[in-house]
C-alpha cells in the first residue's frame, strides 16, 4: 500500500508540469485548449527518439519542450490568424499532432528501458529511492516559482487581462492574437515537457498516452482550487500541483476497490472531475442558506413581538 502511494505521489509531481499548463490556458487565457492530449505525445515522442538515437536526455526533454511551444502556436495561430473557434482550433491540432506523433516515433511506441534516460541518470547520482521524487520536486516547484513571476510581469498581466476581458485590452490597441499564441505556446511548452518525463519515467513512449490527458489536467486544477483555493497567482499554481499528487492519489485507491480495475481509469477520471465541479456548488448552496436562515434570526429577534 505505501509503495503504491509512493509511486502516486512521485508520478503526481511529474503529472503537475502538465497541469500548470492546462492552468495557464484554461484559467489565464480562458482557452478551451484540447491540443493538451496531442502536445503531451509529441513531448514523449520527439525526447524519445532523440534518446534512442543518442541524444542526451536532457537535451532530448529541453528539445521537447520546444515542440511542445511550436504545437500550442500552430493552435493559436489557427485561432488568431484563421478565425477557426477555440475549441475547434485545439481539436484540429489534436487530431493532426496524431499523425506527426506517429511520423517522429516511425511506430507507435518506442521503449526506453535499455536507454540512458532522465531518470536513470538521477538514480546513478543519488542512490536514495527518494532521489526522483526530490528531484522532480525541485523541477515542479521550479516551474511553479518561474511562472509566479512571470504572470506578474508586463506580459503575464497582458495575458491575464486577455483571458480577464479580451475586448477592453483591445481597446488599448494592444495585440491579443500574439497573446493568445504566446499563451498557448507556453501552455504546451509545459505540457509536452511533462510528456517527456513521463515517457523516461515510465520507460516508453506510446502515441496513445496523452488520451484524456486535458481531462486528468483539469481534474488536478478543480481538485486544487477546491482545497487550497486561488485567491492569489501563487496559491493558484500551489494548488495546482497539490490538485495532481491528490488526483492521483484518488486514482490509486480507487483502483483498490476489487470491482475496479486499470481499464476503469478513465471512467474515475470522469467521476472525479463530476464531483469536484459538483460539489463547491453544492456546499456554496448550503452555506448560502445557512447564512439566509442566519439572517431571518436575527430579524425575528430584532424584531420584536407583535405590533400594537
Amino acid at each position: 500500500m505505501m509503495t503504491a502511494m509512493f509511486g502516486a505521489v512521485e508520478s503526481g509531481v511529474i503529472y503537475a508540469i502538465m497541469a500548470l499548463g492546462v492552468y495557464l490556458s484554461f484559467r489565464v487565457l480562458d482557452f478551451p485548449d484540447l491540443t493538451v492530449d496531442g502536445s503531451f505525445v509529441t513531448g514523449g515522442a520527439v525526447a524519445s527518439i532523440m534518446i534512442v538515437n543518442g541524444y542526451d536526455p536532457f537535451i532530448a526533454t529541453i528539445a521537447a519542450l520546444f515542440a511542445g511551444f511550436l504545437a500550442g502556436c500552430m493552435t493559436g495561430l489557427l485561432h488568431t490568424k484563421g478565425g477557426i473557434n477555440p475549441l475547434l482550433s485545439g481539436i484540429l491540432m489534436m487530431i493532426a499532432l496524431y499523425s506527426i506523433n506517429l511520423r517522429i516515433m516511425g511506430k507507435p511506441n518506442v521503449p526506453l528501458l535499455a536507454e540512458e534516460t532522465v531518470i536513470t541518470k538521477i538514480e546513478s547520482w543519488f542512490t536514495s529511492e527518494w532521489s526522483i521524487f526530490f528531484f522532480m520536486l525541485v523541477v515542479t516547484l521550479i516551474i511553479k516559482f518561474v511562472s509566479d513571476l512571470f504572470l506578474k510581469t508586463e506580459v503575464g498581466l497582458s495575458l491575464r487581462a486577455v483571458g480577464d476581458n479580451e475586448g477592453m485590452v483591445r481597446s488599448f490597441s494592444a495585440n491579443t492574437g500574439w497573446m493568445k499564441v504566446l499563451g498557448l505556446g507556453l501552455s504546451n511548452a509545459l505540457v509536452a515537457f511533462s510528456g517527456a518525463l513521463v515517457a523516461q519515467y515510465n520507460g516508453f513512449s506510446d502515441v496513445g498516452m496523452g488520451i484524456g490527458m486535458i481531462v486528468i489536467g483539469l481534474a488536478s486544477v478543480i481538485i486544487g482550487e477546491a482545497v487550497i483555493g486561488n485567491s492569489t497567482i501563487a496559491r493558484a499554481t500551489l494548488a495546482v500541483v497539490i490538485g495532481a499528487i491528490l488526483y492521483r492519489i484518488i486514482v490509486t485507491l480507487a483502483l483498490r476497490i476489487e470491482f475496479l480495475d486499470t481499464g476503469d481509469m478513465k471512467l474515475i477520471t470522469a467521476i472525479i472531475v463530476i464531483i469536484a465541479l459538483i460539489m463547491p456548488k453544492v456546499l456554496d448552496k448550503r452555506k448560502a442558506a445557512v447564512r439566509k436562515k442566519k439572517r431571518l434570526v436575527q430579524l425575528n429577534g430584532d424584531g420584536g413581538g407583535p405590533v400594537a
